[in-house]
């Protein structure tokens, strides 16, 4: 039976792009490459030592991984403008930011339930349809705040709870997108996927909410509910144009409460698994300073009540620091030792929020954040494709919930006890308690598990 879509490949053959033909072609189409021994002028030299720099795009020769990255640009710009509307749709409707902090409650309770139980449905069935059923589920919800906002129907129960169940889709789709991957590109490029990836997510969530900011008075609050759901157009076209991905062993499965239990033990027999989920918690759990962010910029840097230019760019410079080590991620691939790569990042990380606790001043915070979010950036990638590689296809989805449970989770409890710890010893000090205890506990995590210092990704079959 024909698949929907044109019939790709579901992972190229690494060899096929670059495999070598053994002799040199006469005439005019003949290969620029110097003799053995030719002097290779500066300015050559320069323009391989920037290619090699920038970010490594050979993902995107692969047509549906290209499809899927392309609308990704869109979909989370609109993605940031919901992230905008929903809390200033319920501050204006209650005038209280207390029921504007229940959309962390509302937005935990689903992501934790459907982050790990989607990810068993994604190793259960096709997971071309389940992305397709989700990211209308996206759609069909944002439409429904749309209409709340812009016919003034609803009050807040009901925005929180269309929040809720878009939370719900998002955290089924989220991990199911990333076990599609791997079954996308081949095997080494995953590094190079995962950072093209991290660049559109970090280049949103810069983008979405300056742009939020300027649409409101404009177009109404209203209408970025339904620009959202106008660009999630684009990521169910491109996912209508992938093929088949369905589980590889070919044995239906059931999607309970078992086999969620199953993808727990699977990370806790797997070493290097379980520690690139610890590793992350520690980053995040003790490193994350967002919710100081207000309090330094008011108290230290003289922002205004309500927030200033301080405040915005504190907000704004790990997601910087992020899309910059993304576009000046070519050499992530060649490193094999990713272990010791995401160790080095996630002290890098510690060392970046700690020394943001310390200064005084705005332009060094800033920088200190960014660094350390470019840090974050080397650490992501190599996790997410360490996830993709070790764990077999079979429990790819459960592994993405877990992932997408730890990353999300590990701020929200972050801000627990940063916003805690400022009251008692100051923000700045808890920033920098908070970056030095990523340090220390890293190290033991890592001390405590040293197969993971040890490992090194996969080498791709030479030709």
């Amino acid at each position: 039976m024909t698949t929907p879509g044109p019939e790709e490949r579901t992972r190229p053959n690494p060899l096929a792009q670059d495999a070598p033909t053994g002799r040199i072609t006469a005439g005019p189409d003949a290969p620029t490459r110097p003799t053995k021994g030719a002097a290779v002028s500066p300015t050559r030299r320069l323009g391989r030592a920037v290619r090699g720099a920038l970010a490594d795009t050979r993902p995107l020769r692969t047509p549906a991984y290209r499809r899927l990255w392309l609308a990704g640009m869109i979909t989370v710009i609109g993605a940031q403008l919901s992230v905008v509307a929903v809390p200033a749709q319920i501050y204006e409707l209650t005038g209280s930011s207390a029921y504007v902090g229940l959309t962390g409650l509302f937005g935990l309770v689903p992501l934790i339930v459907f982050g790990l139980w989607g990810g068993a449905i994604a190793d259960a069935v096709d997971r071309r349809v389940l992305l397709l059923v989700t990211g209308t589920g996206i759609a069909l919800s944002s439409l429904a705040l749309w209409v709340t906002a812009a016919a003034g129907v609803g009050n807040v129960w009901a925005v929180l709870t269309l929040f809720a169940v878009q939370t719900a889709f998002l955290s089924v789709n989220q991990p199911t997108r990333n076990a599609v991957i791997p079954r996308l590109v081949p095997i080494e490029q995953l590094p190079a996927a995962n950072a093209l990836n991290m660049i559109v997510f970090q280049a949103g969530a810069i983008a979405g909410p300056l742009l939020a900011g300027v649409l409101i008075p404009v177009v109404g609050l209203s209408t970025l509910y339904l620009l959202d759901a106008i660009a999630l157009l684009a990521t169910l076209w491109a996912t209508w144009r992938l093929p088949s991905v369905p589980p590889e062993s070919g044995v239906r499965r059931r999607a309970g409460l078992r086999e969620v239990a199953e993808g727990f033990r699977y990370a806790a027999l797997h070493k290097v698994l379980l520690v690139s989920f610890l590793i992350d918690v520690v980053a995040m759990a003790f490193g994350m300073p967002r919710v100081v962010f207000p309090e330094i910029a008011q108290e230290v840097y003289g922002d205004p009540p309500g927030g200033g230019f301080a405040m915005g760019l504190l907000f704004a410079a790990i997601p910087a620091g992020m899309v910059i080590a993304g576009l000046l991620s070519g050499w992530l691939n060649r490193v094999q030792h990713q272990g010791v790569a995401i160790t080095v990042a996630i002290c890098t990380w510690g060392l970046g929020v700690a020394l943001f606790g310390l200064t005084g001043s705005l332009w060094l915070a800033v920088l200190f954040l960014a660094v350390a979010g470019a840090a974050d950036t080397v650490s992501a990638v190599y996790r997410m494709s360490i996830l993709q590689t070790v764990a077999t296809d079979e429990m790819r989805g459960r592994m993405q919930g877990v992932f997408l449970v730890v990353v999300a989770g590990g701020p929200r409890v972050a801000d627990l006890w940063h916003g805690t710890a400022a009251a008692g010893i100051g923000p700045g000090a808890a920033s920098s308690v908070g970056g030095f205890a990523v340090i220390v506990f890293a190290i033991a995590v890592v001390v405590a598990f040293p197969a993971f210092w040890r490992y090194k990704a996969p080498v791709a079959p030479s030709a």
